[in-house]
């Protein structure tokens, strides 16, 4: 009986012991107590510092990943996540016919990420009229049109309705374009398309509709018109089509299912990723992910030199109380685990304020778009934000472990502290 009472007073003896150091960090952190102006001072610097680097961390890691996103979904939704065309277009904006041969249209739109496909035949020509006239791609369009994806790129009017045996006269173009030719919805204008060794083609159009994407390649460049005028243009025969465009379910899984899609398209045709089309703005969104690594790293940094500096000061100020723990027994472990609980508890106040600041301005910015951007250097007019709560953890659980690791060097001080110096210390 004795025995068991022994080795439970012992047990209980030990977990005093492993609770000492947390419960004596939560009376010196939370006490409300505390006249000295200094220490104030100095939790008050470390918990700024901590609330700085999460929110410079949460803007700069959801801005950059929205950008990203939201420029390859630009791309990827004008044009396609996935494109087939003939290998006789040679990369050439003018459509060839694209071969049946082993293409199996059926067996692609079945690939679990497809979400669906449209036919197009492109033509390239020159928009004219009495005050300007600029180089285009006609990019002909059938009654397979997802005009429900391309709503987010409308401001006004709407994408032309095509019909499979009819001529629609109708289309959308760009903001850029309709600035230049002083065109508004209901205008009219004249298209002129040549073919080699023939006479020029006119086409008469009506601005239905004017979009807008951002990306300078496609804004320039790209009219939506029917179908049908583009096979006549091209002098396809019945009904040819001069490609497909594939949409994916999600845009990241473009270099996944691009393979899956290339085995079933023939030997004739191929496909290219809308990453590849434009790989000047892939460079650019390469960037993306470097800055953000490095803007990380320097906040972190910043952080750790502040909460080091805040605990070595604090370690100074208490070098009294240090002595007097010692003295009462407290083992150089248990005295460095009090300050490096006491620091780290210090920072929970700057993560929580800098996690309400951080979130609270994202989701003003997601919500009203109050910052805008230069569509001709950044590729979008509004900053994206992308809130993924993964990160938002993760950045702030991060900064803790981080923190605590490069806590443990400077924590060493303690040991050098002799007991009977640091009471007589003032």
């Amino acid at each position: 009986m004795r025995t068991i009472r022994n080795k439970s007073l012992i047990l209980r003896a030990k977990f005093i012991r492993l609770k000492f150091p947390l419960y004596f960090s939560k009376k010196i952190a939370f006490s409300k107590d505390n006249k000295n102006n200094l220490s104030r001072i100095i939790v008050f610097i470390g918990r700024l510092s901590v609330a700085l680097g999460v929110i410079v961390s949460l803007i700069t890691v959801s801005t950059g990943l929205g950008s990203k996103r939201a420029i390859k979904e630009r791309m990827a939704d004008f044009s396609g996540h996935i494109s087939i065309k003939s290998k006789q277009s040679n990369n050439s904006y003018n459509s060839s016919p694209l071969s049946t041969e082993g293409l199996q249209i059926q067996k692609i739109k079945e690939l679990p990420d497809v979400a669906n496909m449209q036919k197009y035949v492109s033509a390239s020509g020159i928009l004219r009229n009495e005050h300007n006239f600029a180089g285009i791609i006609f990019k002909g369009i059938g009654p397979d049109f997802d005009h429900e994806r391309f709503k987010k790129f409308l401001i006004e009017g709407k994408t032309p309705i095509v019909k499979e045996d009819v001529f629609n006269n109708g289309i959308a173009i760009s903001q850029k374009l309709a600035s230049d030719l002083h065109l508004n919805l209901k205008d009219s204008i004249v298209a002129i398309f040549s073919k080699e060794n023939q006479s020029p083609l006119y086409r008469k159009f009506q601005v239905v509709g004017i979009y807008k994407t951002d990306i300078k390649m496609i804004d320039e460049l790209f009219v939506i018109g029917g179908i049908n005028h583009a096979r006549k243009i091209q002098g396809f025969q019945g009904k040819e089509i001069g490609g497909i465009d594939v949409f994916l379910k999600n845009i990241n899984d473009i270099d996944e299912d691009a393979p899956l899609v290339d085995k079933l398209v023939g030997y004739k045709n191929y496909t290219v990723k809308a990453t590849d089309q434009y790989p000047q703005i892939m460079d650019f969104i390469a960037i993306f992910d470097t800055n953000i690594a490095l803007i990380i790293i320097i906040m972190l940094v910043v952080v750790i030199i502040n909460i080091v500096m805040v605990l070595l000061i604090l370690i100074i100020e208490r070098t009294n109380s240090i002595g007097m723990l010692k003295t009462l027994g407290a083992s150089n472990g248990q005295i460095r685990t009090i300050f490096i609980n006491y620091t780290l508890l210090i920072m929970i106040p700057g993560l929580v304020f800098g996690n309400l600041i951080g979130l609270g301005f994202l989701l003003i910015q997601k919500y009203f778009g109050i910052i805008k951007l230069n569509p001709e250097n950044y590729y979008l007019s509004v900053v994206p934000v992308d809130l993924n709560p993964i990160f938002t953890i993760a950045i702030s659980l991060g900064i803790l472990i981080v923190s605590a690791v490069a806590l443990i060097l400077p924590s060493y001080l303690i040991s050098k502290i002799s007991p009977v110096k640091a009471i007589k210390y003032n």
